[in-house]
């Protein structure tokens, strides 16, 4: 089996969230399934950096907008087609946003480009290889299946967070190569623009989404922001499944990173060391971490008027992220306090430190696809408080009373999504805290539970083989 992945981001060359790691992750889960997956990637500086012995393959001579050259390469166990198109990728600084902190003005044409020449390689095929299956990931990707619409190549189209939809105004459809007839309700039209993610929710084989709790929820108003009557219309041809994560990457008893451990008592040593780096005091409540874009949709505007419960009761929150500036300077203003320590930015050496010396985590999102620091946590001994939505409510246990009598919780959720029920959550969290036996189990219980890609990737080889039939 054949597969392009097609991806506006891969770690470990180019990252700025969870899609980044499932595309990273993914080819190589699927390779003792006999899967062969090559992954269509923008030709990012980062990316042309590392692929430094990529030879060409293909020439365009115009390609919305110039000359590009679409590129092999191999870099580090992943098989790469890289788009080299310098007017379109070849910036620095953030992949999405400009100087200004706003979307690039031309991202339709950047990301249109992309979904372009994927379905050129799906019917053309390159470097002496065609796929069978064309997986796109999320909006970036997801004009591929519309380009393909009079085929009859299979593709599958990942929703990663549909609150992302590429839109664009409708004087774009010609330069973005887009019939007009299909600009109306039942196509690509989105509130008078266009929308490549709605583009790929008709046009795609079959759908799929990171967990089976998001798939049911994007089927309604208050998640699937605009798209629910789309996604109610291809219900039978959605799924959910599960992220898992890079237990290579992410795994204390081998992790570099950290002084490693393989049972819940080797995290003391991390413990003083992350109390060390973030300057907290000793303290005998649970230290909580926080590694997060800085959102509402993360909730943590919730946690800033939550955090009482945990500070009073001798808890402690180190947190790293950035993101809206009004909760980065929120958070600057709780870190007065002795036991909240906060760092703006992105270090993934820290965000390893904060996972392992961590007691618990918190993730208190609105709305969360699937999430991956909550199995992070899970793996490392960290006790997850997750609000109970999308991924975080298939990858937790809550320790309610009848879970703790079975012993199989492994974290705690918490509903409604709202300040009152965050804070409870906190105050259950101390409780729990205060029964050694109780939260070593916990503790145990998430170290054993299966985080890895088998289950998932067995899923995805198990859809290709189905839209391929």
């Amino acid at each position: 089996m054949k597969v392009l992945s097609v991806t506006s981001e891969c770690a470990p060359l180019v990252k700025t969230g969870g899609l980044a790691d499932v595309a990273g992750a993914l080819p190589g889960a699927l390779g003792p399934l006999v899967v062969d997956m090559r992954t269509l990637l923008p030709g990012y500086p980062a990316v042309l950096k590392a692929a430094k012995n990529a030879e060409a393959v293909t020439e365009y001579r115009d390609l919305m907008g110039g000359p590009a050259t679409l590129r092999a390469a191999k870099v580090r166990d992943l098989d790469l087609l890289i788009l080299d198109a310098p007017h379109l990728f070849d910036r620095e600084g953030s992949i999405y946003l400009g100087p200004d902190g706003k979307d690039w003005p031309d991202n339709p044409e950047r990301f249109a480009a992309l979904s372009w020449v994927a379905a050129e390689i799906a019917r053309d095929g390159a470097a002496d290889w065609t796929p069978d299956v064309v997986h796109c990931h999320d909006w970036q990707a997801a004009l591929a299946p519309y380009y393909l619409r009079n085929s009859d190549i299979p593709t599958i189209l990942t929703i990663h967070n549909i609150a992302f939809h590429g839109l664009a105004p409708a004087d774009r459809i010609g330069p973005l190569r887009l019939a007009p007839e299909d600009f109306d309700r039942e196509g690509y039209e989105f509130w008078g623009q266009v929308s490549a993610l709605k583009a790929g929710l008709v046009w795609a084989t079959k759908l799929t989404t990171v967990s089976p709790t998001y798939a049911q929820e994007l089927m309604r108003e208050e998640f699937g922001m605009g798209l629910d009557g789309v996604m109610r219309a291809r219900r039978a041809d959605l799924s959910g499944i599960l992220n898992g994560i890079d237990e290579q990457t992410w795994n204390p008893a081998t992790d570099p990173l950290v002084t490693t451990y393989k049972a819940p008592r080797g995290k003391a040593k991390n413990k003083a060391e992350l109390r060390r780096i973030m300057g907290l005091p000793e303290s005998d409540g649970p230290l909580c971490v926080v590694i997060s874009r800085l959102t509402e949709q993360k909730g943590l505007d919730m946690l800033i008027d939550a955090l009482p419960a945990l500070t009073e009761r001798g808890g402690q929150l180190a947190l790293l992220g950035s993101g809206s500036a009004y909760l980065e300077y929120a958070f600057h203003a709780a870190a007065g306090q002795p036991n909240v320590a906060v760092r703006i930015g992105y270090d993934e050496a820290l965000s390893h430190k904060m996972i392992a010396g961590g007691d618990a985590i918190l993730v208190p999102s609105r709305f969360e696809p699937c999430g991956l620091t909550q199995l992070y946590g899970l793996r490392y001994g960290t006790v997850p408080v997750v609000a109970l939505t999308g991924g975080l409510a298939d990858t937790v246990i809550n320790a309610s009373p009848a879970a703790l009598a079975k012993g199989v919780a492994t974290g705690i959720q918490f509903y409604p999504v709202t300040t009152d029920a965050l804070s409870g959550a906190l105050s259950r969290l101390c409780d729990l805290w205060e029964l050694p036996e109780i939260w070593t189990r916990l503790q145990k219980n998430g170290m054993s539970q299966p985080v890895d890609w088998k289950l998932s990737a067995e899923a995805y080889a198990s859809l290709y083989e189905v839209v391929k039939a």
